[in-house]
Order: C-alpha cells, then structure tokens, then sequence
C-alpha cells in the first residue's frame, strides 16, 4: 500500500537520505523545512503521517504538533529529535505527538514506526473507548453502557476532538476550528452544539464525562476538573 507522508525537517541531507530511502519502501514524503511551511501544506494535503524534526528554524516541532491539535487534525506524528531525556519526551508527547524516534535512528525502526502508526490510524484508531463510552468513528457508532447514542456529524467532530486530546482541556477555538475551520460563527453556535451533545452523552447518566473548566475550554473525563 502506497503512503503518503510529510517530512518536516531542516536537515536537508538528512530529509533526502529520509525521502529517498522510504521510497523504496513504497512510502512518499512531501518535505518542508520548518513548521509553518509544514502547516501549509498539511493544510492543502492528505498525509498519513507526519514525520517532525523538534529544533527548527520560524517554528520548532512541538509547536507545530500544539497547532496541528489545535486545528483537530488528528494524523499520526512521529517526532524525530535529539533530544532523548523524559522530560523532551513528556514534552513531545503533551505537545500531541503519537511516538517518539531518537537520532540517530536506523531507517528499519523509521519504516516500522511509520508502518505501526498507519495501522493504528485506519483501525484500531478509529475506535476508542473511555470511561464506559465506547465509540467507532468510522462506523458512526456510539454506545455507553448499552445505550445507543446519536449523533449528529457537528457533535461527531466535538465528541473525537474532545475524547482524542481526554484528559487534556480543549479550548473553545479549538473546538470551533475543529468544527467550521476559518469560518468561525458567533459564540452561542459553539454553545448549542456543546449542549445538545452533553444531552446525548450525559443526560441519562449520574458520571457527567464532558466538564467546562471554567477560563480553559472543555475537557472529557470522568471526574470534575
């Protein structure tokens, strides 16, 4: 199966030996070298993966990670850094990163990495399973404790970006993007669809898992932040 990745780095030997090396393993890579050249073109493309160099010029990796969760894109990344401390990697995996490839790296742990962050995004990605609420978003299903759940697709978009950053607060331009992108509408718009989805995902329920925290956005849990 043909993949199709994005390389942000700034190294640009280390991003052809990278692109030309994954070609043969039937994987082609995009390349920008910083993130807000990376951003653009996430933007204007489909990527299965995204492969993110930490230090680099106008935009450093965790940044970009932080944005691109911003904006409820939810593609895989792997971080590639020098940095190998736990607190780089708590860092990269708070940012919003998926896995975390120290260099220097052999380009077979590169190709199996991407390969089992591919798997996991068309499969076992799809669904998630929190706090008795079980969820198939490419199915469109929704269960907890075997109540069905309907969803309309605006609370579709809510309920993954709220259970894909859980336990994490997502604020409320973040869930606005998610939803209309550049388009924002007025505030009350956001308020409605947040309301109708609590109502569906909470109302029958003593545990509340969707909880406003108050001056930071929404969050999913099973407790009160």
């Amino acid at each position: 199966m043909k993949l199709n990745l994005l390389l942000v780095e700034d190294n640009q030997d280390l991003a052809a030996t990278i692109i030309d090396y994954l070609e043969l393993e039937n994987m082609f890579c995009d390349h920008a070298a910083n993130g807000v050249a990376g951003l653009q073109l996430i933007k204007d493309n489909h990527y299965d993966v995204v492969i993110l160099d930490v230090s680099m010029p106008r935009m450093d990796g965790l940044t970009f990670c932080k944005i691109l969760r911003e904006q409820g894109v939810t593609t895989p990344v792997l971080m590639l850094t020098a940095r190998d401390t736990l607190d780089d990697k708590l860092a990269g995996f708070n940012a919003g990163t998926d896995d975390y490839l120290v260099k220097p790296f052999e380009m077979l742990e590169l190709v199996a990495r991407i390969q089992v962050l591919c798997k996991r995004n068309n499969g076992q990605g799809h669904k998630l399973s929190l706090h008795g609420l079980e969820v198939d978003f490419s199915q469109k299903l929704a269960h907890r404790e075997q109540r069905k759940i309907q969803l309309s697709p605006s609370g579709w978009i809510l309920l993954e970006t709220l259970m894909r950053h859980s336990p994490s607060v997502v604020s409320r331009s973040q869930l606005s993007h998610a939803l209309w992108g550049d388009n924002m509408p007025d505030s009350d718009a956001l308020k409605v669809h947040l309301f109708k989805l609590r109502q569906q995902v909470d109302k029958e329920n003593e545990i509340k898992l969707i909880h406003t925290v108050v001056g930071q956005g929404i969050a999913f849990n099973s407790e009160h932040l």
